[in-house]
């Protein structure tokens, strides 16, 4: 029998997992060993007993074999919380392609331990008359400080320590001492730091419609029947899904479960938390990246000791740590930011079924546009389908206009506001109603050209446009290099260099000059980089501070705001102009969601969108808000390209400093994907492979990009090829220096 070996990291914590150890399994614990698993090993030149868990396989030695120690046992209380995270790293290792460690260090939440926080108070064990006297007979020795605190306790019988410390000045070592002679005794609470805020009032309890009972007694019933399920729920935009993740969390607290919720971007959080906090209370806590290294810390203590019930937070909430988890709640699930940008390049839709299936946990998904993968797995029965096709309450769907961009400029309308846009802005602001503006672009240009050669400034170090922001700076918004707008164009020495204003600013100097009158906030990336910046812009909206609010993709996703009663979409085709398949899925879901904020109160509401394409079938749905019609339109285009859902994709990015080694990588790689495509098919053409070529964008941060496309609809083949490919560049790690390897199954972007 062949030998094996085990990765191992020994004494598992965030910041010890850069070295795993290589072990050899012993053949009679050959069945026992897998990842995950808590084993016990010789450890050190002592070979002292220590526990570890087993974090990878092998069939190859990576030392000398005489040099490998065995593995001693397999510790009987192995499954652990710490087990169930490893093995979905492993998991993820080999589903998404990446280094062990990478994953570990994706699904471990906690990079390190951190102090606790404790308050402390010292109570007095005797009376006050012994304390006085045990005080006269201590200053006798002249032990003045021992002294100071007994007659201080005379008075009053428990003081805070840190009083004692720095009011009396009394030493740890004598409060020591006390202790030691009975005395007094010193009491230590340990306390959560705790990043929600008392949030003060109760939940306006709203009486589920018969569609919204359904789901969650559906859901609910295969849970008790041990059948747990992914289910879909495409709900138009105002139909009540998050009172349905409401109503199914509570009744799985009353199992004694925990729930899970993920919400697409931070911005999301204030107003998710606000309604969870009032229908949970206090065991209701966020994990997100604005937290603090201690905040965090202390979250995933909380949960790991069942003192939370719910999870709120983007992706990396999902590896929280529960000990009894009952359902995963993954809201606007076609969100792209769902999606990894840095290896492991995991789904969280993807891996929150992974985690369930593990756990013998429920996942619901929930959007008014799903994603194309999720809407295709629910028609094909892969997950159960609940369709919610009306808005909860009084409220309805608003009216939307198409406004043809081509013929305002015709009409002789320079600005960026159309006339029926700008007529139904005064309207809403004499009326005291609010407006939301949409723009899916960031800073005050897009790029700076000249207009008498056609040269376009661009980042010396990234294959991309320069972004003009109103400091007069021009910033690459890929690796922030900086550097102030000349006054003549650097190529041909012209004056006419001008910028493509289509940005937030932009848009917010419009409003000043054409509505002076209006409050306005904007909300974008250069806005939100504070912590806290997102709640107060929010919360000002919410309070009706501000009439207007201008921004970016964050304000059109999930937030409800009733006294919003105008959407303006001011550039609706954008995002149309990627060089993207996902182009028209992601128009269509941005102006949907967009459109779906007006209108959610009692007041009826209207959408304007903008466009110089009003006949593009994602623009059309969108503006009917008619979503099956969309997907059978784009179903059919990805059917005919191989696209997701259909097929699946692997994209293969090699990144190099030199720019030849990266593209001769690039080259093998691909051809090894073609060997395996011939061997396993004789020369047919079910593996596709598309490039080798260089990225869109080829330069990076003075790193050079190349990339190829590998298509099938089996997702195990392109596993099978990406794992080819992962063991020729194991074989060649001297020879590939300042390369790296990246694998993007069902990329959300091309690249």
């Amino acid at each position: 029998m062949a030998e094996r070996y085990a990765d191992i990291i020994v004494d598992i914590s965030h910041e010890k997992v850069d070295k795993p150890f290589q072990y050899r399994i012993p053949p009679e614990l050959s069945e026992a060993v897998y990842p995950g698993v808590r084993v016990h090993v010789p450890f050190g030149k002592g070979d002292r007993d220590k526990t570890g868990y087993v974090v990878d396989l092998s069939d190859r030695a990576d030392y000398p074999v005489e040099k490998i120690k065995d593995i001693v046992s397999v510790d009987e209380k192995g499954v652990t919380a710490q087990s169930s995270q490893i093995q979905i790293a492993y998991w993820m290792k080999r589903q998404y392609g990446s280094t062990m460690i990478a994953a570990l260090k994706t699904v471990l939440p906690v990079k390190q331990q951190l102090k606790q926080l404790e308050k402390k108070k010292v109570t007095a064990c005797l009376n006050g008359e012994a304390l006085y006297e045990t005080a006269a007979q201590c200053e006798q020795k002249h032990q003045t400080a021992k002294a100071r605190v007994l007659r201080a306790l005379a008075e009053d019988e428990v003081l805070p320590y840190e009083l004692i410390r720095q009011k009396l000045h009394v030493s740890p070592a004598a409060l020591l001492a006390l202790e030691k002679q009975g005395c007094l005794k010193i009491e230590t609470e340990y306390i959560y730091r705790n990043p929600v805020r008392h949030i003060p009032g109760e939940e306006k309890r709203v009486v589920l419609g018969e569609d919204q009972k359904r789901i969650v007694e559906e859901v609910l019933r295969d849970y008790r029947e041990g059948n747990p399920g992914t289910y879909l729920i495409h709900g138009i935009t105002g139909s009540g899904k998050t009172e349905v993740y409401l109503g199914i969390i509570e009744q799985m607290i009353a199992m004694g479960k925990q729930a899970i919720v993920l919400i697409p971007e931070i911005a999301l959080t204030y107003q998710t938390l606000l309604r969870f906090y009032k229908r949970f209370g206090e065991r209701v806590s966020v994990i997100n990246s604005a937290l603090s290294a201690g905040e965090k810390y202390d979250q995933i203590r909380r949960a790991q000791a069942g003192e939370l019930d719910v999870i709120i937070g983007p992706r990396s909430a999902l590896f929280t740590p529960f000990p009894d988890l009952g359902v995963i709640i993954v809201d606007e699930e076609h969100e792209g930011s769902y999606k990894s940008e840095s290896a492991p390049k995991y789904h969280a839709r993807e891996t929150a079924v992974q985690i369930a299936a593990m756990s013998r946990a429920s996942v619901v998904l929930g959007s008014a546009t799903p994603s194309m993968e999720a809407y295709y797995r629910a028609k094909t029965g892969e997950y159960k389908l609940f369709e919610m096709s009306a808005r909860h309450g009084s409220s309805t769907l608003p009216g939307v206009y198409i406004v043809d961009l081509r013929e305002e400029l015709r009409q002789g309308n320079r600005s960026v506001f159309s006339a029926r846009l700008r007529d139904l802005m005064e309207r809403r602001l004499e009326a005291g109603e609010q407006i939301m503006l949409f723009l899916n672009r960031r800073g005050y240009a897009g790029f700076v050209s000249c207009r008498a050669c056609g040269h376009v400034m661009k980042c010396p170090h990234c294959d991309v446009s320069l972004s003009e922001h109103r400091s007069g700076k021009l910033v690459c918004h890929y690796c922030g290099y900086e550097e102030v707008r000349p006054a003549t164009c650097p190529e041909c020495g012209s004056r006419y260099l001008m910028g493509f204003k289509a940005g937030t600013e932009q848009i917010e100097e419009a409003l000043h000059k054409e509505f002076p009158g209006a409050r306005v906030l904007r909300m974008d990336g250069d806005t939100t980089r504070r912590k806290d910046s997102y709640e107060k812009i929010l919360a000002a909206f919410a309070d009706e501070k501000a009439d207007i609010l201008v921004g970016t993709q964050m304000i059109v996703k999930g937030h409800d705001f009733p006294n919003v009663t105008l959407v303006g979409i001011l550039a609706a085709d954008l995002s149309l102009n990627q060089n993207d398949y996902r182009a028209g899925e992601r128009t269509f879901q941005l102006l949907t969601q967009a459109a779906g904020r007006a209108g959610r109160g009692d007041k009826p509401g209207e959408v304007v969108i903008q466009t110089y394409q009003p006949e593009h079938y994602s623009i059309v749905h969108a503006a009917d808000q008619d979503y099956k019609g969309f997907y059978e339109e784009e179903i059919t285009y990805r059917e005919f390209m191989q696209y997701p859902p259909i097929a699946h994709m692997m994209a293969v990015l090699v990144t190099s400093r030199e720019q030849e080694s990266g593209r001769q990588l690039c080259g093998q790689l691909a051809g090894l994907a073609r060997l395996e495509r011939d061997s396993r098919n004789g020369g047919g053409h079910t593996l596709q492979i598309i490039g080798p070529t260089e990225a869109v964008i080829s330069k990076i941060n003075d790193w050079y990009r190349y990339v190829f496309y590998v298509k099938h609809k089996d997702y195990e083949q392109l596993v099978t090829v990406k794992d080819r490919m992962e063991l020729y560049c194991k074989d060649r790690e001297k020879e590939i220096k300042n390369i790296t390897v990246q694998y993007d199954f069902d990329p959300m972007n091309t690249y």
